[in-house]
């Protein structure tokens, strides 16, 4: 198998031992599940049901980002406390991830969870001088490491400009540099506190998922991380950078990042409003025919929303279903998924086999679709035969 590196900016074999373990960034559950979220988890899903079909155990970690500046000010403006946000707002997610078919994570941490491993992994920074304390906020020292923006590539004024893009808050007068990070800081009188040596308050973003991820993987190097390709600056990188210095060693083996889906020619996302909902379109198409419309589009490459979507897909899945059991195509598909998981070029070949009347159920399972399964829409009007 051969994946994309975002470190090496390379195609890059891909071998793991027997068991691989895979960490993603999860949701800050604020709102909604949208196609951007859908579409970034589903390639890590495909990518481990190819994995498992070679033999492998695979441990993905997703974690939920339960304290975090995000929701803290949208449980503000709701008037509600964050944590039944987060609940509300998870149970929603985890109910789309369900009916899209995502092999269930095998771990789904909350930041909050972690909040003693935070403090130590805060105080081994402090202690190998990597991280310096002003006024009980806590930063990581970038100085003290040689290659900060090894992963992203980026030059430094880049850099300070997605940062500041990014809540990174180069500006900052506590901070040593520009591109110093959080790792602590203390909390507003109305946000969740914890006691620490450097006083109360909460923890950075960053920290959260490198403590999550070799805590819940039980190791300080892992196989592959993933997530969204806007979080390769300035998240990934300041997770990279903070492990290897507490550790010593690689962070990750193999860095996996899918692309953005875009509306209208921008980027779908929550500051922008121009979000299409999994939970809305599940009211009125089969599950299955939104991950295929989604699984059409290389996790590498940005693509936009349309009207037409959906319908597309509504078809495919009618043609697939028609098709029925077999295995045609099956030894062609695991080529596509072993050549940078090529799902568009996996669904051409299915689709050829399937509109020749050629039993596709096996082929069409590697990429997560049940062709066998009854037909469902949401909104109570379930178990529809085609």
């Amino acid at each position: 198998m051969k994946l994309y590196n975002t470190a090496t900016n390379t195609l890059d074999s891909f071998k793991p031992s027997r068991t691989v373990k895979i960490y993603t960034c999860g949701i800050t559950p604020y709102d909604a599940t949208h196609i951007g979220h859908a579409a970034t988890y589903l390639a890590y899903d495909v990518l481990q049901r190819r994995l498992r079909d070679l033999g492998h155990e695979t441990k993905c970690v997703r974690n939920v980002t339960d304290v975090d500046d995000d929701i803290l000010r949208k449980a503000r403006e709701l008037g509600i406390h964050y944590l039944d946000l987060a609940a509300k707002e998870t149970a929603r997610f985890n109910s789309d991830m369900e009916a899209l078919g995502m092999i269930p994570s095998w771990s789904e941490p909350r930041a909050t969870s972690a909040i003693v491993e935070i403090r130590n992994f805060i105080g081994r920074l402090l202690q190998s001088e990597h991280a310096y304390e002003v006024n009980g906020s806590v930063y990581f020292d970038i100085s003290e490491v040689s290659d900060f923006g090894a992963l992203s590539g980026l030059g430094r004024e880049e850099m300070i400009t997605l940062a500041t893009e990014r809540g990174g808050r180069p500006d900052d007068p506590q901070k040593r540099d520009p591109l110093d990070f959080v790792l602590w800081q203390p909390s507003l009188p109305d946000e969740p506190a914890w006691e620490s040596r450097w006083g109360a308050g909460r923890p950075g973003w960053h920290v959260e998922c490198s403590v999550l991820a070799m805590r819940d993987l039980e190791s300080e190097t892992i196989d592959l991380h993933g997530g969204g390709e806007d979080l390769i600056f300035p998240h990934h990188e300041c997770e990279r950078v903070q492990s290897e210095a507490v550790t010593g060693k690689p962070f990750v083996r193999h860095w996996m990042h899918q692309a953005m889906v875009e509306m209208d020619g921008e980027k779908m996302s929550k500051s922008l409003g121009n979000l299409i909902f999994v939970s809305d379109l599940r009211n009125e198409y089969d599950p299955r025919a939104i991950r295929l419309a989604i699984v059409a589009h290389h996790y590498r490459v940005p693509w936009s929303w349309d009207k037409n979507i959906m319908p597309v897909a509504k078809e495919r899945l009618e043609t697939w279903i028609y098709a029925g059991s077999g295995d045609y195509g099956l030894d062609e598909v695991r080529e596509c998924l072993d050549n940078d998981l090529d799902t568009p070029q996996a669904v051409k070949t299915i689709d050829r086999f399937a509109k020749s009347g050629n039993g596709i159920s096996s082929a069409a399972m590697l990429l997560g679709v049940d062709v066998a399964a009854p037909y469902q829409i949401e909104a109570g009007r379930t178990g529809q035969e085609i």
